[in-house]
């Protein structure tokens, strides 16, 4: 990898949204469930370091003071989201603000619940970033997942269309022949830790 390469990374800040309250959980925060013996919100930062991304903002909500005890996040920006209850949108839209003013040229989005999807697939998304036009996706047998990239040309627009759960959903959909997708199913599952079921994939 060239220095110019490793110049290029450093422009792009990692994100991971971690604020839910894991409704379907029974009220207990995605950030705080143990993964491999540390909180999943620990795990999420871990593997957008190891894929390359140097500065990383953590979108906290539910029991927001119980996961700054509990997890080790330093070297974080730890961004607040009070409106973390209307959904993932707010979430994103509190995230990508927070990048306004870095130097950061896009933002590399990951979900504090999918811990199948580690290093390998975020490092493969963030090779495909050029420059602050860039809109790359994860994708798994062909369906867009996470980690997903934006550059800092999109953020208005995504800001201005990410409501309730939707995230970035409706503004992807428009700008589809822009988009990039980056098939990543041979180094990751794109599973989520949404009910009680799903926490068999824990480890």
């Amino acid at each position: 990898m060239t220095d110019t390469h490793h110049e290029e990374h450093a422009e792009v800040a990692g994100l991971v949204l971690a604020a839910g309250g894991g409704r379907r959980l029974g009220g207990r925060p995605k950030a705080l469930l143990e993964h491999r013996g540390r909180p999943l919100v620990e795990h999420a930062v871990g593997v957008l370091r190891a894929a390359g991304c140097r500065r990383i903002h953590v979108v906290l909500g539910a029991r927001a003071d119980e996961v700054r005890a509990r997890a080790e996040l330093s070297g974080c920006v730890l961004v607040d989201n009070p409106g973390w209850a209307e959904g993932m949108g707010s979430s994103l839209r509190a995230g990508l603000d927070s990048l306004g003013g870095t130097g950061a040229r896009a933002a590399l989005v990951s979900l504090v619940d999918q811990p199948g999807i580690g290093a390998a697939a975020a490092a493969r998304v963030l090779d495909a970033h050029e420059d602050e036009k860039s809109l790359v996706s994860a994708a798994y047998a062909g369906v867009r997942g996470h980690p997903v990239l934006f550059g800092s040309a999109h953020w208005a627009g995504i800001a201005r269309t990410a409501t309730g759960d939707r995230g970035a959903r409706a503004y992807l959909r428009e700008h589809e022949s822009e988009l990039r997708l980056v098939e990543c199913a041979d180094v990751a599952e794109p599973y989520d830790i949404d009910t009680e079921a799903d926490l068999r994939h824990l480890e």
